[in-house]
């Protein structure tokens, strides 16, 4: 069940002048991006959308405080989002009903969502769907004009790999993990009654229940919003505790219930990356290569944006 992260936003926008007379709102102006205004209800509702499982599984209480003390740090990239947005709308891109439609119908395939489950799980994050498509659709739009403007042109050489596999031994060993789910259960002073309540989930995946709906309803992890994906994890970065249970598993099982950390571990291996060939490995690092190259020139993309851009702080 998806845990409700922002409090209400009660206040009404009234309307607004143009750019040139100026803003009239009852709403606080955060900041102006060319002609655009940027309000607080604007951020905060960015705020919610954008927000980490991590953030998501604060409470109340401590979600305000968080989004309060880094009110600026979500404001900037706010303020990127939306030069991405008004550079696309200049390049003719944009995302389409359709789009969006299959975007929805993959987020509810992968987390096993009826219709009326999506519609609950968005109202419960404060969003109507409305609000919720139009979010998605402006992720796809800034999604493709990234890939237009700045993906597309970043190349790696096979001179590169060569170089960087000269100089990174370790690449190999670096490379191989796993991608796994779990369900996790807190440390508490009744060991046994916690392992039984375990067991009792294990016994439960085994009879053929859904891993990520048991994750969602048991797991105390801040993964559980998302039933309990973890993503891909380096073998480096892994306990041994981790590491001998997955050791002994193929892709697709479940693990039986094990003590690991603070608490009680149930594992799922999704998938598993090891390097078996030296083109394997290339690939690799390529994919890396490619990955920093990408960041170094999304940054001065959008830098590139701000420099062109009126932008007015308000805070």
């Amino acid at each position: 069940m998806i845990k409700k992260i922002l409090f209400v936003v009660s206040i009404i926008l009234l309307g607004y002048t143009t750019f040139a007379n100026s803003a009239i709102l009852l709403d606080k102006v955060m900041a102006i991006v060319n002609k655009e205004v940027i309000t607080w209800s604007d951020l905060y509702k960015a705020m919610g959308f954008e927000a980490t499982d991590e953030i998501k599984a604060m409470k109340d209480e401590d979600k305000r405080r968080f989004f309060r003390e880094n009110e600026s740090i979500f404001l900037e990239s706010l303020i990127d989002m939306r030069l991405q947005l008004q550079e696309a709308a200049k390049a003719g891109v944009s995302a389409s009903d359709e789009d969006v439609n299959k975007a929805i119908e993959n987020i509810q395939k992968k987390y096993s969502m009826t219709d009326e489950a999506f519609k609950d799980a968005i109202g419960k994050e404060g969003f109507t769907i409305a609000e919720y498509r139009k979010k998605l659709s402006e992720q796809i739009t800034i999604s493709r004009i990234i890939e237009q403007d700045v993906r597309s042109k970043v190349l790696v050489t096979e001179g590169e790999i060569d170089k960087y596999l000269s100089e990174n031994k370790e690449m190999a060993r670096e490379s191989d993990g796993f991608n796994i789910s779990h369900i996790f259960l807190k440390k508490t002073d009744d060991k046994k009654q916690l392992e039984e309540k375990a067991m009792e989930i294990y016994k439960k995946i085994k009879a053929g229940e859904n891993f990520s709906d048991l994750a969602k309803q048991y797991s105390e992890d801040a993964s559980a919003r998302s039933g309990g994906e973890l993503g891909f994890i380096k073998k480096s970065d892994m306990s041994k505790d981790f590491l001998d249970v997955l050791s002994k598993m193929k892709v697709g099982d479940v693990s039986e219930p094990f003590w690991g950390g603070n608490g009680i571990h149930i594992i799922r291996l999704n998938d598993k990356r090891e390097i078996k060939s030296p083109q394997e490995l290339r690939e690799a690092v390529r994919q890396k290569l490619l990955d920093e190259k990408f960041s170094r020139e999304y940054k001065n993309w959008i830098k590139g944006l701000r420099e062109k851009a009126y932008v007015e702080i308000k805070i």
